[in-house]
C-alpha cells in the first residue's frame, strides 16, 4: 500500500500543472525560443529584430543550444485597427499564445520586447502553460530603473510605458491585460522589483502601499543574499518564475543611447552572473525577456550587454538541466 501511495504522489508531482518544464531535446541540447515582440502603444520597432540577429543565435549555438526565433503579428482583420493600444493588446494576445506554446513544447523563451508594456503578454502565456486549462501562478523579478506601476490617473507623462506592472497587477487597463491573457492578475507578493531608483511621487505612493517587495542595485551587483532569499520566498508561493529586464536598469554606459537611462546602475556583467546563478538554482525559473534596447547603440555596448545577460541566463539553465 506504501508502494502505491508513493507512485500515486509522484505521478501527481509529474502531472502538477507547475512542475518544472525540462528545456533538453533527445540529444540533450538545451531548445531555445527568442520571440519577437515588436509592437509598441504606437506603432512597432526594430529593436526586437535588432536583438534576435545581432549576434545572439550563433553565440547561443555555440554554447550547444538549439534555437528557433519567432515573431508576433497581427492578423489581417486585426491590422486594420487604427488604436495603438488597441493593436498592442491584441499583439500581446499573440505573443502570449507563442510563449505558452514554446513552454509547453519544451524550450525556453527569451523575449525580445520592444518595451516594458510586452510584459503582460509573455507572463499570460506562462500563466496559461500549464497541463489544464487552469491558470497556474507566476512570479516575476521586474529589473527596472522604474517601477513602471503608474497608472492614468497617476501617471505624469501619459505614457503607457510608465504603466506596466500596474496593469500586470489589475491596478489599470483591464481590458488590455485580459487581451494579453494575463487572467487573473498577478498577486502583488508574487512581484519582486530590482534596481528600481527613479519613481514619480503619486506612482510611489502605489508602490508604498502594495506589497510588492524590492532589492537593491547593489544587491544586484554583488547577488546578495536578499535576491535570493527574495527567489526562494516566490519559489515557494508560485509554479513558475520570470525574470524582466528594462535595459535602462543598467548604467548609463552600456544604454547611452536609452530615453529613460537612469545614473548608478549594475553593469551587464554583473546580472549575467547573477542570471545564471538564479536560473541554475531554480527550477521554476522558466523565461527571461529584455526590453527598450536603444535605438541608437554607438559601439554596439547595449547588444552586446543583451548577448551577455541571455549567455548567462542560458548557461544558468543548461547547468540546471545537466543535473536532472
Amino acid at each position: 500500500m506504501s508502494m502505491r501511495v508513493t507512485l500515486i504522489a509522484v505521478l501527481s508531482l509529474i502531472a502538477a500543472p507547475g512542475a518544472a518544464q525540462r528545456y533538453t531535446d533527445a540529444n540533450g541540447h538545451l531548445r531555445v525560443a527568442l520571440v519577437k515582440q515588436p509592437f509598441l502603444p504606437n506603432g512597432t520597432a526594430v529593436g526586437p529584430t535588432t536583438m534576435a540577429d545581432g549576434g545572439i543565435q550563433p553565440a547561443l549555438t555555440r554554447l550547444g543550444a538549439t534555437v528557433r526565433v519567432s515573431e508576433v503579428h497581427l492578423t489581417t482583420d486585426e491590422d486594420t485597427e487604427y488604436g495603438g493600444w488597441k493593436r498592442l493588446s491584441m499583439a500581446l494576445g499573440h505573443f502570449a499564445d507563442a510563449v505558452a506554446q514554446n513552454e509547453r513544447e519544451g524550450w525556453f523563451t527569451v523575449g525580445l520586447e520592444a518595451t516594458c508594456p510586452s510584459m503582460p503578454g509573455l507572463v499570460g502565456g506562462l500563466q496559461h502553460s500549464g497541463t489544464t486549462r487552469e491558470p497556474i501562478k507566476i512570479g516575476m523579478l521586474w529589473l527596472d530603473a522604474h517601477p513602471d506601476f503608474n497608472t492614468p490617473e497617476t501617471t505624469r507623462s501619459g505614457s503607457l510605458g510608465g504603466m506596466p506592472v500596474a496593469v500586470a497587477t489589475g491596478r489599470a487597463l483591464e481590458r488590455m491585460r485580459l487581451e494579453a491573457k494575463l487572467d487573473p492578475p498577478l498577486a502583488d507578493r508574487h512581484v519582486v522589483m530590482g534596481g528600481v531608483r527613479l519613481t514619480d511621487p503619486l506612482e510611489q505612493s502605489l508602490l508604498d502601499r502594495s506589497a510588492i517587495e524590492q532589492v537593491s542595485v547593489e544587491d544586484l551587483r554583488n547577488a546578495s543574499p536578499a535576491v535570493f532569499a527574495q527567489l526562494d520566498r516566490l519559489s515557494r508561493l508560485v509554479d513558475k518564475i520570470y525574470v524582466h529586464i528594462d535595459m535602462d536598469v543598467l548604467d548609463p554606459r552600456e544604454v547611452m543611447g536609452h530615453q529613460n537611462k537612469v545614473p548608478n546602475g549594475p553593469s551587464s556583467e554583473q546580472l549575467a552572473r547573477l542570471f545564471e546563478a538564479i536560473f541554475a538554482r531554480y527550477p521554476k525559473a522558466s523565461a527571461i525577456g529584455f526590453a527598450t534596447i536603444p535605438a541608437t547603440d554607438e559601439g554596439g555596448l547595449s547588444l552586446a550587454a543583451v548577448n551577455r545577460m541571455i549567455e548567462g541566463a542560458v548557461r544558468g539553465v543548461m547547468a540546471r538541466e545537466a543535473k536532472r
